[in-house]
């Protein structure tokens, strides 16, 4: 309570002094309208007195390249008239102290409190703290140097939890999924808070997933086959995704998790339906993504991509010159069907010349139905006919697509019933199948997602192998 008052006593001091900064008096000074700080009275002083606002300048030019979104605070502070506001509005009242005890916590988020230079915020407040009466010119300094910090850490620390230290996109290539990001407008408005505690306490990612991986950390539960340290560094990447702004809008959507071979329906907070999947092996992995499913193409016709033609097609038609019509396909050259498919020299064949349709039916590659939404990767949801890979442990194994196992329970839960989920269920089941687009009656939000930890609906975490490397990715990131 002592040092607490010492640092009162002596911020009023640096105020007053703070307020002799002009060489000319000054009528009652407006007051700002783009902050509710009261601005200091001004009085004629003497020409050798210190500028305050020049050593301002100069301590944030010295600290710049040391400070998070140095161009942010330098704003900040232009606005604020070069003033060290945060101290003065935090130091009083304890603040600090709450915000330091929070940095000090950060290890709870699988975070080092050193990010947000915990130590040696400690150590400028405590210098300040214990600063004798004397030159005020080094008071001042200190002041300011505390003050850079506390802004470089407040906002460092706030962005971490709200948006994740580390930005996806620059980091997966087969990223494609709406992440928010900070930007100045938003790291401006944090700065502005006068309340600190309230503030620290909405940021707090409070998802039961995030609070599930938490208490697996702070429990050190240990995953199969791996220490307790290498389960510890797993957890803290996967608290890391949690905390990118990439959840799918909506109460109801669709979420894969391709590191689990597994597809939640997520309906108000419950989980409605669960299934397994197959996506895409490592060589043509499926993407992380975010769009909304906006139709279904039911008894689709597959026009199969130019690489599996080239790689998987002709090579087997080369080897079987009954390939093709024993799995319907039809082939087009310049467009114009081709019918005589015996004739053709599939050894010879030049790598572009033919296209490749697969007729629906039994054996079509994407089964009964495929699940549309706009996406830069030309992937979906579908059927598939072979259904034994569901039984397969490691499902890396489609050409980036995912593969559902219930397809019809899938089309209930998005369609609900009614008579647009009784035309997809009878043209899926008839004898005769014909491609048919059915739109769904509201789109629905998907997320394609990748995580290697994550709590079932009973709170334990569930740990999956990191079939694409993308741990290793997100790891080295972190360490930059």
């Amino acid at each position: 309570m002592k040092i607490q008052l010492n640092i009162c006593l002596m911020l009023l001091g640096i105020s007053i002094l703070l307020s002799c900064t002009v060489k000319r008096a000054v009528v009652n000074p407006p007051v700002s309208n783009q902050s509710s700080d009261p601005a200091p009275q001004k009085f004629a002083i003497k020409p050798d007195f210190p500028d305050f606002e020049l050593e301002f300048k100069k301590i944030l030019e010295q600290h710049s390249a040391d400070l998070s979104y140095p161009e942010v605070i330098e704003a900040f502070y232009q606005l604020h008239k070069l003033q060290p506001v945060l101290v003065r509005r935090f130091m009083a009242e304890g603040q600090l102290d709450t915000l330091l005890s929070r940095l000090e916590e950060s290890a709870e988020h699988g975070l080092d409190p050193e990010l947000f230079f915990t130590a040696g915020l400690k150590k400028m407040k405590n210098r300040l703290s214990n600063k004798k009466a004397g030159n005020v010119l080094s008071k001042y300094r200190d002041t300011v140097e505390l003050e850079l910090n506390v802004a470089s850490s407040l906002l460092k620390y706030s962005n971490a939890l709200q948006f994740g230290l580390t930005d996806p996109l620059k980091i997966y290539k087969e990223y494609f999924a709406e992440t928010a990001r900070p930007d100045s407008t938003f790291m401006m408005q944090v700065l502005e808070h006068k309340e600190l505690k309230g503030y620290l306490d909405s940021i707090q990612p409070k998802s039961g997933q995030y609070l599930a991986l938490q208490a697996a950390l702070k429990a050190q539960v240990q995953a199969q086959e791996k220490t307790i340290s290498q389960t510890g560094e797993l957890l803290k990447l996967n608290l890391e995704r949690l905390r990118w702004k990439n959840r799918p809008p909506g109460l109801k959507y669709v979420r894969v998790n391709i590191a689990d071979f597994s597809l939640d329906v997520i309906d108000k907070g419950k989980l409605v339906l669960r299934m397994k999947v197959c996506v895409g092996e490592a060589a043509r992995q499926t993407p992380q993504l975010s769009s909304m499913i906006y139709s279904v193409q039911v008894n689709p016709v597959w026009n199969i991509p130019e690489s599996i033609a080239r790689n998987e097609i002709i090579k087997y038609a080369s080897r079987d010159k009954y390939y093709l019509a024993n799995n319907s396909i039809n082939v087009f050259k310049n467009g114009k069907r081709v019918w005589d498919l015996e004739a053709i020299d599939w050894g010879k064949a030049e790598p572009g010349s033919y296209s490749f349709k697969q007729r629906p039916g039994m054996k079509n590659s994407l089964g009964k139905i495929k699940f549309l939404f706009k996406n830069e990767s030309s992937v979906y949801l579908h059927d598939t006919p072979v259904k034994s890979a569901f039984n397969q442990k490691n499902r890396a194994i489609s050409h980036g697509c995912v593969r559902v196992e219930k397809p019809l329970e899938l089309a209930f839960v998005l369609f609900g019933k009614g008579p647009k989920y009784d035309q997809v269920k009878n043209a899926m089941q008839s004898g005769y199948p014909r491609e048919k687009y059915i739109g769904l009656p509201t789109a629905i939000p998907i997320s394609i997602a990748y995580y290697t930890a994550l709590a079932d609906q009973q709170g334990k975490v569930i740990f999956n192998k990191d079939i694409y490397g993308l741990d290793d990715m997100l790891a080295e990131e972190l360490k930059k």
